[in-house]
């Protein structure tokens, strides 16, 4: 019992407004002066409605925004580590793709990823969380994409920030320190330099004033490159006249070598053109071991001749995009005669553009072109 009643002693000592122990008042004082705000007695009580009367009507106080420790950043910055790309941890420039699980990844790794499983046979994966990605089951992320085109970025050449939806259109037209050219760059003038520079120095450019010996020098390298161009065009309206013109729409399907290291290879089905059976290959990097660790991809592809013929066919043929891809590819015209005994061409490069356009068509299930033939009369 005296245990007890000094325990009850203690108490009353320790009651509010004693100054004889540490009572709650006490420690509700320490804990303001710690954490730097009311007690906890006055939380707890100004959430059970304990505190002054308010207004019923008045809506509940707005939670505050719980911010990082220590300094807190900009919005923007914070944002960027959450709308970047999951493998180059970089913003996305165009399309964003996100997996089933929402990670996000931009166009030009989410191509590279697909290219790069077809390479070596594997499944692609999302680098987080490693599920599943195809183009069917990855989706396009609208919302990021707009976020991302409405943050903030600097101009490289005046440093000012603009949304990035807008910065093409500032650094082609607006910007004063954007780099141009002379106007007299076609009759060789070599200057570069900020656009607010560009009326001094065409004030002081001296290739108006050169002789007419000087700009036919000039002319004429203008006039060779043109005539490679014109060329092409020519040739191809030529063929055009022929009187026998084939053309098909070509797939090229993916295929694995039966060697101890398998190789990437594809092969159409066969297709008739001009009363004949034939069959297109292609090949990643001419065959090369380890296409994958290779940064720079290409396609070269040739035409195989499956029917029998009684004469050598001489023919021209080249190869277009299809009418529903989006890949870029120059137009190359080959030659070659077809026998039964030569009826392989050789590998020939496929003109397209870069191994970005590369990746495009190995990430996509077929490859779709299309094929003109043009047979040469005797």
């Amino acid at each position: 019992m005296s245990s007890m009643e000094e325990r009850g002693e203690v108490g009353v000592a320790a009651a509010p407004g004693s100054s004889g122990g540490l009572g709650v008042g006490a420690v509700g004082a320490a804990l303001e002066t710690v954490v730097g705000g009311p007690s906890m007695q006055e939380e707890v009580g100004f959430r059970r409605g304990e505190g002054p009367e308010s207004d019923p009507d008045e809506p509940p106080p707005k939670k505050r925004m719980r911010l990082p420790e220590g300094e807190s950043g900009k919005l923007e910055e914070r944002l960027y580590s959450v709308l970047c790309c999951t493998v180059c941890l970089d913003l996305p420039k165009a399309s964003v793709y996100q997996c089933t699980n929402g990670h996000l990844m931009c166009a030009g790794c989410f191509i590279h990823l697909l290219a790069d499983s077809r390479l070596k046979e594997e499944q692609a994966t999302c680098p987080n969380c490693r599920c599943e990605i195809t183009k069917s089951l990855c989706c396009r992320n609208l919302a990021v994409e707009k976020a991302v085109s409405e943050l903030p970025t600097d101009c490289p050449f005046c440093l000012k920030q603009f949304p990035r939806s807008s910065l093409e259109r500032h650094q082609k037209e607006e910007c004063q320190d954007r780099v141009t050219q002379c106007k007299y760059k076609r009759i060789g003038c070599p200057w570069k330099g900020p656009f607010h520079e560009l009326p001094a120095h065409e004030e002081e450019c001296c290739h108006p004033t050169k002789t007419g010996t000087e700009l036919m020098g000039i002319l004429g390298e203008m006039d060779q490159s043109h005539s490679r161009e014109l060329t092409l065009y020519n040739s191809i309206f030529s063929l055009l006249c022929y009187e026998k013109i084939g053309f098909t729409e070509v797939q090229f399907r993916p295929y694995r070598t039966d060697d101890f290291i398998t190789r990437l290879y594809y092969e159409s089905p066969r297709f008739t053109v001009l009363n004949q059976t034939w069959v297109l290959k292609a090949r990643v990097n001419d065959s090369e071991r380890n296409p994958n660790l290779s940064c720079k991809r290409t396609l070269s592809f040739q035409l195989i001749l499956k029917s029998k013929v009684n004469s050598a066919i001489e023919c021209s043929f080249l190869l277009l995009k299809g009418p529903y891809d989006d890949v870029r590819i120059k137009p190359v015209i080959h030659h070659h005669a077809f026998s039964n005994d030569t009826n392989e061409t050789d590998y020939v490069p496929l003109p397209i553009t870069d191994s970005v356009e590369c990746n495009k068509l190995l990430a996509a299930k077929n490859i779709n072109l299309r094929l003109f033939i043009f047979q040469i009369q005797k």
